[in-house]
């Protein structure tokens, strides 16, 4: 985008200030507003016609006005700007350290991914009503406090790191869970430039060794007609045997640096699970690493499950059911679910997959869990 309007207007800086405003404009309207279906025809169209409204503007006062002498930048400052990936700019344009991480996140998310709000509030698993206050509280902050977005300079790259990385993973998530290889993909590509601005940041190359080694099954994780294979089921020989190698060469890498942050231990528990045999108990000991550093009940159901694996399904059970947070989250009713079947209490397995049915939101998991049913039901006639 940033190219485009660099070749329109043969002016870099002109540009760049033209797209800062785009990006600004989106993130004070588009909460309130309906996301466009092309953001980014949008903000190239809002981006041109600021600048063109400078231009007209400069012209008028050039003669009553001397000309300001040109900022003066270096490259070191400029690294983001000149690897030139528009997307990646405005990522970490919007990821501004003012603005409190889930509002951030979800902003960007809707700015750069163009998301809705109920797949947004899908994502964090909030009701939409809640992700909505929380976008009016952030545009809210932005009107009050006067907040500027601008492509920051490389030293104010560290403070934006971590939204930059959720959001990769979110669009990286979304992609996964809804097999769209588009936004997987492009969240590896981004994310692999974002390792090589940042060299010496542990947590970049473990989100992208984290994507890599998730992608690596991707072509194994559904049947051709889109229903979903179980971790246990899947044919090993269908998965990239060089995403699994990238990805472990860049764990390698990340955990040199010492004290593993969320992204490298989640990137452990990955590489874990593509080696044969699965050792159940490391994993459990990662997550519980992992558990101190982010005890999210998302991480907490998959310690639970892990625990399962391991030590039997009573004592994953156990852990479940003192989770709080997730009782709109399809997946913990799907797995107690299983752990309940295990248990031989069925009656109480069938209710806990009707109500993951009722929750869940693919067709393909929908499908899954309908599969479910009915074969207990079959079986129990």
């Amino acid at each position: 985008m940033l190219a485009a309007l660099v070749r329109a207007l043969g002016d870099f800086e002109l540009a760049e200030d033209a797209l800062q405003e785009a990006c600004s404009r989106a993130l004070r309207t588009w909460p309130r507003a309906q996301v466009p279906d092309d953001p980014f025809a949008w903000l190239l169209s809002v981006a041109r016609n600021h600048a063109l409204d400078r231009l007209r503007h400069a012209r008028m006062a050039r003669t009553k006005l001397p000309a300001p002498p040109p900022e003066e930048t270096t490259m070191s400052e400029k690294q983001l700007v000149d690897l030139g990936d528009e997307r990646l700019s405005l990522i970490f344009t919007c990821c501004h350290p003012a603005l409190a991480e889930d509002a951030r996140t979800a902003l960007t998310l809707q700015a750069v991914a163009g998301l809705t709000a109920a797949q947004i509030a899908r994502t964090f698993l909030v009701a939409e009503s809640a992700l909505a206050q929380r976008l009016v509280r952030a545009k809210r902050k932005i009107r009050d406090a006067g907040i500027t977005f601008e492509v920051p300079a490389d030293h104010l790259l560290p403070e934006r790191l971590q939204g930059v990385l959720g959001v990769l993973y979110l669009i990286f998530t979304r992609g996964y869970t809804t097999a769209d290889a588009s936004l997987r993909l492009e969240a590896l590509r981004l994310g692999k430039l974002v390792a090589a601005l940042m060299p010496d940041e542990p947590e970049a190359h473990g989100l992208v060794a984290l994507m890599l080694l998730h992608d690596s099954r991707s072509a194994a994780r559904l049947t051709a007609e889109g229903d979903v294979v179980l971790f246990e089921d899947q044919d090993r020989t269908l998965w990239n045997a060089d995403e699994i190698s990238e990805g472990m060469a860049l764990l390698d890498r990340a955990l040199r640096f010492g004290s593993p942050g969320p992204y490298v231990l989640h990137a452990v528990i990955a590489a874990l699970h593509v080696q044969h045999p699965v050792d159940w108990t490391r994993i459990t000991s990662v997550y519980a690493e992992l558990l101190v550093v982010a005890p999210t009940p998302v991480v907490q159901l998959n310690h639970a499950v892990a625990v399962a694996m391991a030590d039997g399904p009573a004592s994953g059970l156990a852990l479940i059911d003192r989770i709080s947070g997730l009782d709109s989250y399809h997946l913990l009713h799907s797995a107690r679910a299983d752990l309940l079947l295990r248990l031989d209490r069925r009656t109480e397995a069938v209710a806990a997959y009707r109500l993951a049915h009722e929750l869940a939101v693919t067709p393909a998991d929908r499908r899954f869990l309908a599969g479910r049913l009915r074969s207990l039901e079959l079986s129990g006639e």
